[in-house]
């Protein structure tokens, strides 16, 4: 289950609030503009599945996000470093807040992921699990984060024509707590 901790920007590691249930996670961020659900979902899929795979089998539900929001570009996320490093395996940079000309969603199909939204002055830090969907309007500040040892399956999509999201500049990201494991 998804759980989410809204902050002052002015205070990164004291939340003003943390939520652990999905109605109270989709009535906080709707009050800022942000849609929350979580999805029902059959599919398993194991983190550091292949892309294909994973996208063959969400299949239709898939396909209808897709639709639905207009969302022609798909980048699979599937990493499983619990036991890093191996050889070969490199670490993630710090993350850092970005802007996107479009809308964004973010679909989490196992283990977790640390989705930052910035919104006026508060950071509102969802930690995505299994079928949680979030949707990040364009030009919302965010930042994400897979921890030091990574263990995610998310799919992120976007319209066809948007742009690479861009840094914002803003250095709040560094503040925050990282995704722990």
């Amino acid at each position: 289950m998804s759980r989410l901790s809204v902050h002052h920007q002015s205070s990164p590691l004291i939340p003003n609030k943390v939520l652990g249930h999905a109605e109270d996670i989709t009535c906080t961020l709707a009050a800022v503009g942000i849609e929350f659900r979580e999805l029902p979902l059959e599919s398993r899929v194991q983190a550091g599945d292949a892309g294909d795979a994973i996208l063959a089998a969400l299949g239709e539900p898939l396909e209808q996000l897709r639709r639905d929001g207009d969302l022609r570009q798909v980048e699979v996320i599937s990493i499983d470093q619990r036991h890093w490093p191996r050889e070969g395996d490199k670490p993630l940079e710090a993350p850092v807040e970005v802007e996107a000309d479009g809308v964004q969603l973010y679909l989490f199909l196992a283990g977790q992921g640390l989705l930052n939204l910035h919104i006026d002055d508060y950071v509102y830090a969802l930690v995505g699990e299994r079928n949680g969907l979030i949707s990040v309007p364009a030009g919302t500040r965010h930042w994400f984060d897979l921890g030091e040892f990574p263990h995610c399956v998310a799919i992120r999509l976007s319209a066809a024509n948007a742009a690479q999201p861009r840094p914002s500049g803003d250095p709040i990201a560094a503040a925050f707590p990282r995704l722990e494991d």
